[in-house]
């Protein structure tokens, strides 16, 4: 039973909701900081509209890590969140997601009973989660999703998305196969989490954060019809790597799942209705299991069913259209495929651009993914056989100018802002 004053803080905070700012995700100014619809109506992504990019491009390269930071107040005593990719340019409900992280407990706070004090709508939140980019992730261009499962209030999902590119060489266009499905709940889809408890994603993939907390709770498995499980990851952080600007979390122990055999040999079997999942063959939690020897097997994907689909044991996969398929940033790499797409447009003669090297928005371009810096400062990007809006070039990098298939970025050095309080004080003298 949740004290009267934590409830309060819940209904007082209703508008400060958290909203992802990085990734710096679709349609921002319309963006709302609350939950999916209760029945799954503005799944996938709040129904965002996808034209309607962000100022600043999510540009990453392969190999890199990355930072998930939040604004807003009504933290709802954290939760388990999920960083999830797909290619599909303009989510549907059909769309595809795979994790590429999972983080239960303590996310998008943690050591929270309630709300953060004192917080509002538009402040920063000061917990942030890092996330990687996997050097075998194949270059080119996604759609990235961040997911979260509150532990305090209302059963809820919350989703925010963003667009991203990411460049290098390498990689495998099949790379995403190999990933865990995202887990979906708490949208009218039979599967859902239970209040005043951490969710534990039943493939939560192989890169997994568990972070402690000060309420009594633990972490435990969804309820409903939801997905069996396949195996643990091989390797969990409870070290608390991602920090907050001030003030640090205590790692808890890892929970025992529901149904846990005792000889290493034996599978555990899942419990009616939810999904126990065996321990991992590798952790740094205390009082854990002992390493095995061997390669774990590849777990099954495991995110519940899609809301408006069907609620068997078994999804199949859609068939993407060409169009929102993976476009290469670079067609130097030597294990891309023979057939990875970019969609070359037979058309007139190409538009030149204008004296200060950018294009008119919308107008045609020859090769989808193609850059052009412009200046140095900004850029445009060919997509849809359109140029897009100028963009502006993340502070302290550079592009080089011109156009092609791979953009060049540099970091600058800015000029350090003249101390002009000698200057003032002089003036006020007498």
């Amino acid at each position: 039973m949740l004290d009267k004053f934590i409830l309060a803080g819940l209904v007082a905070s209703a508008s400060a909701h958290i909203k992802m700012t990085s990734p710096a995700p679709f349609d921002n100014q319309r963006l709302s900081n609350g939950p999916l619809d209760a029945s799954g109506s503005n799944f996938p992504c709040k129904n965002a509209d996808y034209s309607v990019r962000p100022v600043t491009e999510n540009v990453y390269a392969q190999g890199s890590t990355q930072t998930l930071e939040f604004i807003g107040s009504a933290v709802h005593g954290g939760g388990s969140c999920q960083v999830s990719l797909t290619t599909d340019l303009e989510p549907t409900k059909n769309s595809v997601w795979k994790v590429i992280k999972s983080i239960e407990g303590g996310c998008p706070a943690k050591d929270q009973t309630g709300n953060l004090e004192g917080g509002s709508a538009t402040g920063k939140v000061p917990y942030t989660y890092d996330f990687q980019i996997s050097e075998q992730l194949g270059a080119g261009n996604y759609t990235i999703a961040w997911t979260w499962f509150n532990k305090v209030g209302n059963r809820e999902m919350y989703m925010n998305c963003a667009p991203v590119s990411v460049t290098g060489s390498g990689g495998s266009p099949n790379y995403l196969d190999s990933l865990p499905d995202m887990f979906v709940a708490n949208v009218g889809n039979g599967c859902g989490t239970k209040e005043g408890t951490d969710v534990q994603f039943p493939d939560p993939g192989q890169d997994l954060d568990q972070f402690g907390l000060k309420t009594k709770s633990a972490l435990g498995a969804p309820t409903g019809n939801c997905k069996p499980g396949g195996n643990r990851p091989t390797h969990i952080n409870t070290s608390g790597a991602s920090q907050p600007t001030s003030g640090s979390s205590q790692p808890t122990s890892a929970p025992q799942p529901t149904s846990a055999a005792s000889k290493p040999t034996s599978a555990p079997q899942p419990t009616t209705g939810t999904a126990s999942r065996p321990q991992p063959t590798n952790t740094n939690t205390p009082g854990g299991p002992r390493p095995t020897t061997g390669t774990p097997t590849r777990p099954r994907p495991s995110c519940a069913n899609p809301p408006g689909g069907s609620n068997s044991t078994s999804v199949p996969r859609p068939t993407r259209p060409a169009g929102n398929s993976i476009v290469p940033v670079s067609q130097s790499q030597t294990k891309a495929p023979a057939h990875s797409p970019t969609r070359i447009t037979e058309a007139g003669p190409a538009p030149t651009p204008g004296t200060d090297g950018a294009f008119a928005p919308g107008t045609s371009c020859a090769k989808d993914g193609m850059w052009n810096c412009v200046g140095g400062t900004s850029f445009q990007r060919c997509a849809n056989s359109k140029w897009s809006e100028t963009l502006k070039v993340t502070e302290g990098m550079a592009c080089a100018p011109g156009q092609g298939e791979d953009i060049k970025m540099s970091a600058v050095k800015t000029n350090p802002k003249p101390d002009i309080r000698r200057r003032r004080a002089r003036r006020h003298s007498f």
